[in-house]
């Protein structure tokens, strides 16, 4: 079944009239056009936890990685945004009614982990990119631990995901997307029973290799596109 917009309970509830309105609107616009211009197609290897705290570990190739995400799944997804993005108050209103998560770029990695930690333990599912950065090749790059403390701290369930076709869409030396294909693969969910019984490491490095794992097989997948044209 195709996701809709996603529904407000399934994010824990809380939001304005005005962030519901504009979340669904804006759903159903950029699904529209991520899957006519990128061709866009998501895959679960199975259903995403409803309720509860969710880290969504993705891997990162663009811009458009937050969006295609959020595009792909039933639940609201929290992003996080430098704090400098909220000095225009009309923006910060807009990424705030979409349930964005802001973090002080000159703060300490700690303050920003705790800011996560306490969204996660309210309920919300967070998108973190453990590559810390949009990668330069369209190759996956050296992956971060911070996600598995955070994890870890918040017991929460970890959800490993894969981009593919988003850096060819839009490469870090174009200021603009393109037209192209792109895949989203949702890998199994690692749960919070599970985080509860494994140390950092074990989360960081079975979340990893699930990560990888996924993005060889989107990348099998992608070939055909590349055959016919797309980007």
């Amino acid at each position: 079944m195709k996701p809709g917009p996603p529904d407000d309970t399934a994010a824990g509830g809380g939001h304005s009239r005005f962030g519901k309105c504009l979340y669904a609107v804006l759903w159903v616009l950029c699904r529209t056009l991520g899957v006519s211009l990128f061709g866009f197609r998501s895959r679960f290897a199975e259903p995403l936890p409803v309720h509860g705290g969710l880290v969504v570990l993705s891997s990162h190739q663009s811009h458009l990685d937050p969006l295609l995400l959020g595009l792909a799944t039933d639940r609201r997804l929290s992003s996080l945004a430098r704090s400098s993005l909220y000095a225009f108050k009309p923006f910060g209103a807009v990424i705030t009614a979409l349930d964005a998560v802001p973090i002080d770029r000159h703060a300490s990695v700690i303050t920003a982990m705790k800011i996560v930690i306490e969204r996660l333990k309210r309920g919300a599912a967070v998108i973190i990119f453990p590559e810390g950065a949009r990668t330069d090749d369209g190759q996956l790059g050296d992956f971060r631990s911070g996600f598995s403390l955070i994890a870890k701290r918040a017991g929460v369930s970890v959800v490993p995901v894969a981009i593919v076709g988003a850096y060819e869409c839009w490469p870090r030396t174009r200021f603009f997307p393109r037209p192209g294909r792109i895949r989203v693969e949702f890998g199994k969910v690692l749960t919070a029973e599970e985080v509860a019984v494994m140390d950092e490491r074990q989360i960081f490095d079975v979340c990893t290799q699930r990560i990888r794992d996924l993005d060889a097989q989107a990348r099998t997948i992608r070939k055909p596109d590349r055959v016919s044209g797309g980007c």
